[in-house]
């Protein structure tokens, strides 16, 4: 530090305190928002903290000064944060006999009109159909509008007589076993069906977290707004917390491989998302590419999901960017 200009200790005590927090971001994935809910907090600018901590590497690099191995090792250690956040090769699907599995949040087919556009029920459904997915997760189904999707299998959980809406599981391999988990106080849900395909029965979960109710319109820099978003944040975490709880106990009692599909309604470097990928691998960070935005915001944010069982080999992965929802549709290719 002596050695430094005095510009350059300043930058250096910035990019200390940077590290640092990138440093205590890192055991988010150990410690649970109920426990301590600053570890989930940091979670949601864990993306900035690595590019700001890339942004310094880069700089001492070009001045050719020791300091850079302050952000390269911490970047190191939180390695496994930087697959998931960006992937820069797809793996490309060959031609086998797997399976196509998507994943989409369709916002009720756009009953209530969210985007000013025309038959964006029909564009869901033609979409949807072009792909011809073998086994379609739907979050916030609403059973009014299924007239453009058939399937011989399915299994729809409504949430209650008020929301109207709920999750659906269609297949085209036949379901022999179905169920709902029934989150309490919470107008989200998690299914699943067991589905056979040949001998090999596969148990799949449709899932939606609660959500942040987050407006992107609404200034969060306020002081007020910023307590209210603090104390919204982290009673929603906890609630996540406690479904994804709920989640893992239920597919412990299961001996068939499971895939987990749906709305997590937080980020890959979320608790709740380490806990759920235990045992399990992300599509995406297998066969994905990109940052693999799935919520249509300025940033790239990734918050729906497929993950699956490591016996499962996932042959490729696709984000498709249509935007006739606020969430992008998901695909991935395996090879049960």
């Amino acid at each position: 530090m002596k050695n430094l200009a005095l510009i350059d200790k300043f930058i250096f005590i910035l990019n200390s305190l940077f590290a640092t927090l990138l440093l205590l971001s890192y055991l988010n994935y150990y410690i649970s928002p109920v426990t301590i809910s600053f570890f989930a907090l940091i979670s949601l600018i864990i993306p900035v903290l690595i590019v700001v901590n890339i942004i310094f590497a880069i700089y001492w690099l070009i001045r050719l000064k020791k300091q850079i191995f302050l952000s390269v090792f911490v970047l190191a250690i939180g390695y496994q944060y930087l697959t998931v956040f960006y992937n820069f090769s797809e793996k490309e699907a060959v031609a086998t006999d797997d399976v196509k599995i998507m994943s989409y949040n369709v916002r009720m087919f756009n009953l209530y009109k969210w985007i000013d556009e025309k038959n964006v029920d029909e564009k869901i459904y033609d979409f949807i159909n072009s792909k011809e997915p073998d086994i379609l997760c739907i979050q916030e189904f609403h059973p009014s509008l299924k007239k453009g999707l058939d399937y011989p299998y399915e299994y729809i959980k409504i949430s209650n007589e008020n929301n109207h809406f709920g999750h659906a599981i269609l297949s085209k391999f036949k379901i022999i076993n179905s169920g709902s988990l029934n989150f309490s106080n919470s107008g989200n849900n998690a299914i699943f069906a067991d589905i056979i395909k040949n001998r090999d029965t596969i148990r799949v979960y449709n899932i939606h977290l609660e959500s942040l109710n987050l407006s992107p319109k609404e200034d969060y820099f306020t002081q007020e707004n910023s307590e209210k978003f603090k104390r919204r944040v982290e009673k929603a975490f906890k609630i996540q917390t406690n479904q994804v709880s709920l989640i893992m106990a239920h597919q412990e009692k299961t001996t068939h491989k499971s895939i987990i599909c749906g709305d997590f309604n937080n980020t890959a470097f979320s608790y709740v998302y380490h806990q759920l990928r235990k045992g399990k691998n992300d599509a995406f960070e297998v066969a994905g590419k990109g940052f693999g935005q799935s919520y249509d915001h300025k940033l790239p944010v990734r918050i729906d999901y497929i993950l699956v069982d490591k016996r499962i080999e996932v042959n490729n992965f696709k984000t498709y960017d249509v935007k006739f929802s606020d969430h992008y549709p998901i695909m991935a290719r395996l090879n049960f």
